[in-house]
């Protein structure tokens, strides 16, 4: 074939197991020859309406089969896939579809989102219209020779602050971070993976179903995450692989039937997004699951560092050592490398990581240092065996008299309060210390706020200077589409004076 890219996957999964199940949706299987089929299909009515190498189609909807179709069929013909966030507003679509310039949307699901004033043509993907148009088209698609170096989707970060950069992935990068995934996470050729994140971000998408389908395993496409209906698929399509973010895997472990639950089909239990809490990690090693936990980036594709699930009980809170095609480097302010266990920021670099973001060459420059290694942005620190564990975001440290004081090392002590079912900490002004920690925390149900309590619960655990000077509580933390917490809207409500909802409390 000439086509090298990942839109040539299934046509070469066809001729290899042709009867094997690709997708599950809805209860409908879909073979790897019916998917290369609908694939080859889609390609020539993208042709039809005009898309060649190089243009942009978008995708609007749910987990759905049309996802993957309109991905595969774009890369077959050398065209660039965009996938839009659902939870996003009308205005927020249109910014993203003007500025990838994309001339045709793939819709599913009913978005129902208001996209006027974007000059876009809309291809409905579910409905008679759409399975008309596949069947009216020609079977079969001309090889088109597609490199690993030709842009295959551009993926717009979840821009927590300013508007959102569309970070471009290669061919290449999709296809070494899928290798990556399969060499360091052991995914087999019968796995069946539930895919219940959304493909609208680069973890579902890179970390369990491309890899899957690469393999030649069956993905179970669900358009969201319900705890009761996953362990109910576990059972009943006996679910080998997940992927979710830590409050994913809490709220399943809280859901009614949980210690009853057949867990026995379970292998891979895929883990990002954020630091796993001891305590979960705890729950699922009481049920003789292990966590397969990791770091990543869309910018990565988004695979970084993994912590092999035989390592999560001695390696507790580390995010793993980088994965096989990928290094990293930690650097402190002045770009020299740091010691054991000092904490630097995390640069990456390998055959996995973007060439940058879509027109925007200042921001492409500014996120590489040396202009080879991609600038996280997180702080991290390695122990003697080069074990990283994340600390936090570079523009998430707090500075009190001079001391470093990292959020994410006072949120995991706070999560292991009984009370506590959520918490964040971030750094609000202070006169004598300059910053100090403000505490916001979601309480498990029937439980009284009782701030001194919580405060007085890190004395001991934590250097006094690293304790929160106040503590807030509230009924919700707020969440970006991948489970990322938000900082931005919490130090918008919670980051100027004493809340009035809050407790404003200084015991040392």
């Amino acid at each position: 074939m000439h086509n090298q890219g990942i839109g040539s996957w299934p046509a070469r999964r066809a001729r290899k197991t042709p009867h094997r199940t690709a997708l599950v949706h809805e209860d409908r299987a879909i073979t790897y020859a019916e998917l290369d089929d609908r694939v080859n299909r889609l390609a020539h009515v993208l042709r039809e309406r005009g898309i060649s190498r190089g243009d942009r189609v978008a995708y609007l909807g749910p987990n759905h089969p049309a996802y993957l179709e309109a991905l595969f069929a774009a890369g077959a013909i050398g065209a660039v896939f965009v996938p839009l966030n659902t939870r996003l507003t009308g205005p927020e679509l249109r910014h993203q579809i003007d500025d990838s310039g994309s001339a045709l949307l793939v819709t599913a699901g009913s978005p129902h989102r208001d996209l006027s004033g974007s000059q876009i043509e809309v291809l409905p993907a579910e409905g008679t219209g759409y399975e008309a148009a596949l069947a009216a088209a020609a079977p079969q698609y001309r090889d088109e020779p597609v490199g690993l170096d030709d842009l295959c989707l551009i993926m717009y970060t979840s821009g927590t602050t300013g508007r959102p950069k569309g970070a471009m992935l290669t061919h290449g990068n999709m296809t070494w971070n899928c290798l990556n995934v399969l060499i360091d996470g052991d995914l087999a050729a019968d796995e069946v993976t539930l895919v219940s994140a959304p493909l609208f971000h680069i973890a579902a998408l890179g970390m369990t179903c491309l890899p899957t389908l690469l393999k030649g395993g069956t993905a179970v496409l669900e358009p969201a995450f319900d705890p009761a209906r996953t362990l109910e698929l576990i059972e009943r399509l006996r679910i080998t692989c997940l992927f979710g973010v830590p409050a994913m895997y809490e709220m399943l472990a809280a859901a009614p039937g949980w210690e009853r639950a057949d867990l026995s089909s379970l292998r891979n239990l895929m883990c990002g997004g954020a630091p796993v809490p001891g305590r979960t990690i705890r729950r699922y090693l009481d049920r003789g699951l292990a966590f397969v936990q990791g770091y990543g980036m869309t910018e990565a594709a988004p695979g970084v560092l993994l912590l092999a699930g035989r390592d999560a009980a001695e390696h507790a809170g580390s995010a793993g050592v980088p994965q096989f095609f990928t290094d990293v480097r930690l650097v402190g302010a002045d770009g020299a490398p740091v010691g054991v266990e000092e904490p630097g920021e995390l640069l990456v670099s390998g055959p996995n990581v973007t060439p940058g973001y879509w027109q925007r060459p200042r921001e492409t420059d500014e996120a590489f240092h040396d202009g080879t290694w991609f600038r996280s942005g997180d702080i991290a620190q390695a122990d003697a065996q080069g074990y990283v564990r994340l600390v936090d975001r570079v523009k998430d440290m707090i500075i009190s008299g001079g001391e470093n004081v990292y959020p994410a090392e006072v949120e995991d002590a706070l999560l292991d309060h009984p009370d506590v079912a959520e918490c964040a900490v971030f750094g609000v002004p202070d006169e004598k210390w300059g910053e100090v920690g403000r505490a916001v925390v979601v309480l498990k149900a029937g439980r009284a706020p009782d701030g001194a309590a919580l405060l007085a619960h890190l004395d001991g655990r934590l250097a006094r200077y690293k304790i929160p000077k106040s503590v807030v509580f509230t009924d919700t933390l707020p969440r970006s589409g991948a489970g990322k917490l938000l900082k931005g809207p919490l130090r918008a409500a919670h980051g100027t004076g004493v809340d009035p909802h809050g407790t404003d409390i200084n015991p040392l």
